[in-house]
């Protein structure tokens, strides 16, 4: 079985001036991004160009980093939220056929993008 790689990621949506879509990029790696249509196509693609990266460092001999080697942040957390709320996120992400993480990082990112003024 092949070994998980869990390094933290970042996912923006872009503007439509940067051709729309989402940015996965991963703080650990400056050269390591990619993109996407949807959230998912994103992180699909960005799990990619993780293992790529990964790859062409141990194919020149190059120190691969350990995940959060700069940072704090783990990338998990928990969120209590009212019944109400999570049933509606519940429905919406089933109605939308994404799971309820995959709904909630998209508006997560897409309120990122707003306050930091790319959308």
């Amino acid at each position: 079985m092949a070994k998980r790689i869990d390094y933290p990621f970042e996912v923006r949506p872009l503007t439509t001036e940067e051709g729309g879509g989402f940015l996965i990029s991963y703080p650990d790696f400056s050269d390591c991004f990619s993109d996407g249509d949807t959230v998912e196509e994103a992180l699909e693609n960005g799990k990619d160009a993780l293992k790529s990266t990964i790859a062409a460092l141990k194919a020149k001999d190059i120190p691969v980093p350990a995940p959060n080697g700069g940072s704090v942040a783990s990338g998990k957390f928990v969120a209590r939220v009212p019944r109400t709320v999570h049933a509606r996120l519940s429905s919406r992400a089933k109605a939308e056929g994404v799971s309820l993480n995959t709904l909630v990082l998209a508006f997560i990112a897409e309120g990122l993008g707003r306050k930091e003024g790319h959308a």
